[in-house]
């Protein structure tokens, strides 16, 4: 939740302040509050702490992104973006088998304690290496849309998140998804009558923008769903124990990183309205594939399964991201990151909760001891989601064959509204 309401500030304040002081105070609360995390004494203390550190990271990525934007020109966008994407795909992958080898042998409390030396090394490349980027003329601060758009935010990824993992009754869940949407609405009007808007919503007319954006958040509706999905496959459905499920969430990092070395060659050579909906068909198609898989598929094939779910994933974020800036300029760049990082983060929530759904409506009441009931459940799930994320190809048919050349080629950007 303090993800979703500091996000949008963040732009603002790299405009301000700029990006080398706004992300060196990141990274210090960051890592402050992981102590503060490792030292509670209570649940109080404890999401106190968190909600330090998901201010810190609100900071981190989007100001992150920018420095890379403005650093590097659109002919190496894409070189760039391929380096970035990496740390976003293996996080959550490892996150969960690095976390469960650590609270096996370890007192929880590490696992927040190790975020100290990785953090005061960021301190020492942050003081070193970062550069320091600040908006032409910063805007004032929209305190109304603020407290509209945190607000909504927050409380729309509080519902879906609640939704998804505990029972919580259909009349509350539709009050709070109501009012939720209530506040970003009201936002969206508010946006339209200010000068100086917390996001800026224009930019969405600026075609690439648009669609990676947008399509994005569709795509992640099935993709999101997966973190949540293999694991119940792998330990409910196949009986593993929860190493062995890490290790085989494992192979997606290997070929998310080996993706980045054709990504630019192959956008380069099709384009990125043809990779983009030609790599969304593929990615529905590999997760729709789980629903083939049984405790007799040789493990060979699941971890070829796993790679290409990793390297299609990869290159599919990749060339979102970097296509999101192929149109924009410079002086919109802080607000375009922001705007495409708190969709991100919405869209977590709703992948989430999109998974967690699918797989309650199958396995509904089945007792999970009945290993080939679930696994038949489950894939069902896999089969719905991969249609989803087929279905969501289309949002990428609106792209011109020539949009993002600017990033992919390195040529001039055609005019995308």
């Amino acid at each position: 939740m303090s993800l979703a309401v500091c996000i949008p500030i963040s732009g603002w304040m790299a405009d301000r302040f700029g990006t080398r002081r706004v992300f060196g105070i990141a990274v210090a609360l960051f890592t402050f509050s992981s102590i503060l995390c490792g030292l509670s004494l209570n649940v109080p203390m404890l999401v106190a702490s968190r909600i330090l550190q998901g201010m810190a990271a609100a900071m981190m990525m989007p100001v992150g992104r920018l420095a890379i934007i403005r650093t590097f020109p659109k002919s190496e966008l894409l070189r760039a973006m391929n380096f970035v994407i990496i740390p976003a795909l293996i996080g959550p992958l490892l996150g969960p088998t690095i976390g469960g080898v650590i609270v096996h042998w370890l007192p929880w409390r590490v696992i927040f304690f190790i975020n100290v030396p990785v953090g005061l090394t960021a301190l020492l490349l942050v003081h070193r290496h970062m550069p320091d980027y600040r908006g032409d003329d910063p805007r004032p601060l929209d305190v109304v849309g603020l407290l509209l758009f945190g607000t909504g935010t927050a409380l729309l990824s509080w519902v879906l998140e609640v939704f998804g993992e505990h029972h919580i009754d259909v009349i509350s869940a539709t009050i709070l998804l109501l009012v939720s949407l209530s506040l970003l609405g009201a936002y969206g009007w508010h946006a339209r009558q200010t000068s100086y808007p917390l996001l800026r919503l224009t930019l969405f007319r600026i075609r690439t923008f648009r669609v990676s954006v947008v399509g994005g958040f569709i795509t992640r509706l099935g993709v999101g769903g997966l973190p949540f999905l293999l694991p119940l496959l792998y330990q409910l459905g196949f009986g593993f124990p929860a190493w062995q499920s890490g290790l085989l969430m494992m192979p997606a990092v290997a070929a998310a990183m080996g993706m980045k070395l054709i990504s630019s060659p192959v956008l380069r050579r099709f384009g990125y309205r043809k990779v983009l909906v030609v790599n969304t068909l593929l990615m529905g198609i590999t997760i729709s594939l789980f629903a083939s898989i049984s405790t007799s598929t040789p493990i060979v094939l699941i971890v070829f399964l796993g790679l290409a779910q990793g390297f299609f994933n990869s290159m599919q974020f990749s060339s979102m991201n970097s296509m999101a800036y192929a149109d924009i300029k410079t002086e919109d760049s802080s607000m375009a990151s922001t705007i495409a990082s708190s969709m991100q983060q919405m869209s977590m929530s709703f992948g989430l909760a999109c998974g967690s759904l699918m797989a309650a409506w199958y396995l509904g009441d089945l007792p999970q001891s009945d290993q080939i009931a679930v696994t038949g459940a489950l894939h069902y799930a896999f089969l719905t989601l991969g249609g989803l994320t087929m279905i969501s190809s289309l949002s990428f048919w609106t792209l011109h064959d020539k949009d993002g050349e600017s990033v992919s080629k390195g040529s001039s950007p055609v005019p995308s509204e």
